[in-house]
């Protein structure tokens, strides 16, 4: 979960015979949900719907939110968080787009002119950390932005901008929430990380209006009553409050009992002005009688961001929620269900190809909880597949050739049990260390040889972020524990730190051979891990991420300075280019004859068919690519914002 201010794929060893295809454009598949910010509808036509995501992704709707594609991408990199979007209902076709940025520094204010064809930044808001934004309805061309230095105020649509707080202020700074009475654009509510404040000469004189609420900080949402402006709904970390009379006095709102949630958004509903949605960290609440009493009508694990009612029929309610993605309600919130198709903000940390099942895909995503894990795509169409991993993060997939399921999470392996249709913990481990044997002794003359005393079995668990590999009957892991081993179908784990190393990266296995990485560390053993040897790296290699075994025999490395080929007959290292970046090569991977890498910036996949020899990188994807699979003879790449793409 982002707030305003918070301030691996590894390589896998599949067995798949497959036909290589002419490599095309990329569409996105999924799976679809994940963190959703920000929800604005265009007020000339409501089922145009946009939306607003991490990394500075915006996803557009034209059926109401049924369907979504992807539509814009804002900031650079991926650290703009959308906070605020908004269509200007007097001007068609312009549309304002406010944010920060996730490292804490920067964000800004984004303007289209001809419906997000093409965007402009007022070089007043460049660079401004930004989280509230409003329109007065009584002064078209009229908007007034939140920062974390002050407000400021457009009369021109954007084009250009004055801050209306005094610069330095030791209270007027850090704004969350604003709104602007409908009838007199003087009248200014704002919201700071402690307490509210209004202005009634546009922005020349400020007063705090914080009579009846309790001195806490961080208000979230304002919102006037469009039947009567002089009241006002405010929610803050202790609560929500109502004023009846412009702010000179709230009072707290005594339906929501009392808990450490907190209320990011209030939404009124445009046709009926007692009915109020509260979107809270822990579910959405709605009154019916303007605020008296309040009721849970989502699930209580939703946390919301934003608050959508449809002006045409106010019974549908679409929500944007962190990690679940967008959902709906035709019935003014009795009954929700996901409306997701098209919006994916997924980060997907590994994929796997099921050999047994052509074109059976498991992708394993981050950071979503329960509404993450892995997800299995078959005939067109994902389900979450984690029952059991009571969210785990999982960093790795893996499957044995007899067609056993692996997930390696922060929480230790996993393995799928079909049976049950769950994924069982295998973190024991085992390790016999010898112990001291007694020695020979006379009895009535005679030298009596004692029994020997077996090893010492020492077991334990690890649960600490690790990566996997299934080869034949022996599956290892690469944990912050060292290495393990396993021959028993993960029952049972042998291994752990060697050479004084324990966090491992990765690990490889293709036959006899099996190689693992540290940060900057490689070892290989040519007897299935029995003995390791240690692999001295060129001196100008400073950082690996992690490591592959190709058909020949060869070991490829992933690093900071680029893709290494070990060869080891001769014993020696070759920075490999031949297509590939000279640097920050960040996953290789060996499947049957294919091998797969992807880089930082490459935002694709370079793909060789002779064993490193000669690369060839796709065609761009628009998308940060972490990894790459093939199955059914067909290509998937895994991304670090937008979950899956396949070949088209």
């Amino acid at each position: 979960m982002l707030m305003p201010r918070s301030r691996c794929f590894l390589a896998l060893t599949v067995l798949l015979l497959v036909t290589l295809p002419v490599f095309g454009q990329w569409t996105p598949i999924g799976p679809w949900g994940g963190n959703a910010r920000a929800l604005a509808y265009d007020p000339l036509n409501p089922s145009h719907i946009l939306l607003g995501s991490p990394a500075g992704a915006i996803f557009e709707s034209i059926d109401g939110g049924q369907h979504w594609h992807y539509f814009v991408h804002l900031g650079l990199g991926h650290e703009l968080m959308p906070e605020n979007i908004a269509f200007d209902a007097t001007r068609p076709g312009y549309i304002y787009v406010a944010g920060w940025n996730v490292t804490g520094l920067g964000g800004g204010f984004w303007l289209s002119r001809n419906g997000g064809k093409s965007w402009w930044q007022p070089t007043q808001l460049r660079d401004k950390s930004i989280q509230a934004l409003a329109l007065a309805e009584a002064t078209p061309g009229m908007l007034v932005v939140g920062a974390l230095d002050g407000l400021y105020r457009s009369m021109n649509y954007g084009e250009s901008w004055e801050r209306i707080t005094p610069e330095g202020h030791a209270d007027l700074k850090n704004f969350e929430s604003l709104a602007i009475d409908p009838h007199n654009p003087n009248v200014i509510y704002a919201g700071t990380w402690h307490l509210p404040w209004k202005t009634t000469d546009g922005g020349a004189h400020w007063f705090n209006i914080k009579q009846g609420v309790i001195d806490d900080s961080d208000v979230f949402s304002i919102i006037l009553d469009h039947s009567n402006p002089a009241t006002v709904y405010a929610s803050a970390c202790s609560g929500i409050y109502k004023s009846e009379n412009a702010g000179e006095l709230f009072h707290k709102v005594q339906g929501i009992p009392g808990s450490a949630r907190r209320t990011r958004v209030l939404e009124q509903d445009p046709v009926d002005a007692q009915v109020v949605y509260a979107g809270t960290t822990e579910g959405l609440w709605k009154t019916s009688d303007g605020g008296k009493a309040f009721h849970l009508i989502s699930p209580p694990n939703y946390i919301l961001n934003d608050v959508l009612v449809d002006p045409r029929h106010t019974r549908r309610v679409l929500i944007a929620t962190d990690r679940g993605g967008v959902y709906a309600s035709d019935d003014a919130g009795a009954s929700f269900h996901p409306s997701n198709i098209g919006f994916s903000k997924r980060q997907v940390s590994a994929l796997l190809a099921e050999a047994r099942e052509p074109g059976v895909l498991l992708a394993a995503v981050l950071n979503d909880k329960e509404f993450g894990g892995i997800f299995r795509y078959r005939a067109g169409e994902w389900t979450q597949f984690g029952k059991g991993l009571e969210g785990a993060e999982v960093f790795d997939l893996a499957e044995s050739p007899e067609g056993h399921l692996m997930a390696a999470t922060n929480r230790g392996v996993h393995l799928y049990d079909a049976a049950t249709g769950r994924w069982l913990a295998r973190t024991d481990v085992v390790n016999q260390h010898a112990v001291p044997q007694p020695r020979a002794r006379r009895v009535n003359g005679k030298l009596v040889q004692p029994k020997p005393l077996p090893p010492m079995v020492v077991r334990s668990s690890f649960k600490g972020r690790a990566s996997a590999v299934a080869y034949g009957n022996r599956w290892y892991a690469a944990t912050e524990n060292g290495l393990l081993m396993s021959q028993d179908l993960g029952k049972s784990w042998q291994g752990g730190p060697f050479d004084g190393e324990k966090e491992l990266l990765g690990v490889a296995a293709r036959g006899a051979l099996v190689a693992t990485v540290g940060l900057h560390e490689v070892w290989q053993s040519q007897d299935e891990g029995q003995n390791f040897v240690r692999l001295t790296l060129p001196a100008w290699v400073t950082r690996l991420y992690g490591v592959a075994i190709a058909a020949d025999g060869a070991l490829w490395v992933a690093s900071r300075e680029g893709a290494l080929r070990y060869e080891g007959s001769s014993n020696t290292w070759e920075h490999v280019l031949a297509g590939l970046p000279a640097r920050e090569v960040t996953s290789i991977r060996a499947q049957d004859d294919l091998l797969l890498a992807t880089a930082d910036g490459m935002e694709s996949v370079a793909v060789s068919r002779d064993q490193g020899k000669s690369w060839q990188v796709q065609s761009a994807t628009g998308y940060e690519v972490s990894g790459a699979v093939m199955a059914g003879g067909r290509l998937y790449l895994a991304t670090r914002h937008h979950g899956v793409l396949a070949q088209q």
